[in-house]
This record gives structure tokens, C-alpha cells and sequence, in this order.
């Protein structure tokens, strides 16, 4: 009690623990968007909306702070923090998020790999491959609209062109 003058320890659990880096907060990026659709509206220009739209569909794909939430075997959601949606936290679990994403498109990953179904301690199947790969609905709903704005502004793009 002496050495910290009365002031209480931390709890054991956090005394160790790893901190996190500090993100952005998500504020920022809506505010560059609102920007981005105000400076848009006032040039009347559709091109520079097609940039924020682009600018929002890179953000959803690669940079929003989000969770892991591929399934573990325990049958709970990941819950390391990531960056994009199309990213996991590690290397088996990016392989089933990668097998999640190219069956939300409707075809079977080329470059998959033999999945082990069992649980290495017990030998027993406790949830298959397909089942922790599948991607959660907000998840699903949000890519599906990035890739419709990538697609988007990639016809607005050779339109503009033409």
C-alpha cells in the first residue's frame, strides 16, 4: 500500500493485459464521406459522387474497424479485431471467411484446401467448415452493396470515358 500512496491495483486480469492500438474513430470517415456527397451536390457533378461512392465501397472492403466473427469450434464468433470485411484475424480463419465470400458469389473457392472437419483433441466433428465460415447478415448485406457500388462506379467510370 505504501509503494502505489493508497491507491488501488489493478484487477490481476488487467495488470497483464495486451492494450490495443487506438483506431480512428468511424465518425471521421462518415464525416470525409458527408464531405465528400456535400462537395458533390454542390458542383452538381456526379463524378465527384462516384469518387465518395468509391471511397465508401474501399472503406467497407478493407478499413472498417470490425470483428473477426468466423465461428470457432466452441460454436461462438471470433472476436478479434480486424480491419475490412473481407479480412479475418488469421490464417485459418481468413481460409474459411475466403470459402464464406466466394460461395456468397456462388461458386466454390479454386483454391481450397482439404478442410479437417474434426477437432484435433477429440476427433469429433463439432462444427464443419461451412458452418464457421458463413458470413453474418450485416456482414453479407454490406459487401454485397460494396461490390454493387464497385460495379458502379466502374460502368460510371467507362461512361464517362465514352
Amino acid at each position: 500500500m505504501v509503494a502505489n500512496l493508497g491507491k488501488e491495483e489493478p484487477p490481476a486480469a488487467r495488470r497483464g493485459a495486451r492494450r490495443l492500438p487506438r483506431r480512428e474513430s468511424a465518425l471521421l470517415w462518415w464525416a470525409l464521406f458527408a464531405a465528400i456527397a456535400g462537395a458533390a451536390w454542390w458542383s452538381w457533378s456526379w463524378r465527384v459522387a462516384l469518387l465518395g461512392l468509391l471511397t465508401w465501397c474501399l472503406y467497407e472492403f478493407l478499413l472498417v474497424p470490425t470483428l473477426c466473427r468466423v465461428l470457432k469450434r466452441q460454436g461462438h464468433p471470433c472476436a478479434e479485431r480486424v480491419r475490412g470485411r473481407l479480412f479475418a484475424c488469421g490464417p485459418s480463419h481468413q481460409h474459411l471467411k475466403n470459402d464464406a465470400l466466394w460461395r456468397l458469389i456462388g461458386l466454390r473457392n479454386p483454391f481450397q484446401r482439404d478442410a479437417e472437419d474434426t477437432d484435433p483433441e477429440t476427433g469429433g466433428v463439432v462444427h464443419s467448415p461451412y458452418l464457421r465460415g458463413r458470413l453474418t447478415r450485416p456482414d453479407r448485406a454490406l459487401i454485397l452493396l460494396a461490390a454493387l457500388g464497385t460495379i458502379v462506379t466502374l460502368i460510371g467510370t467507362i461512361y464517362s470515358f465514352g
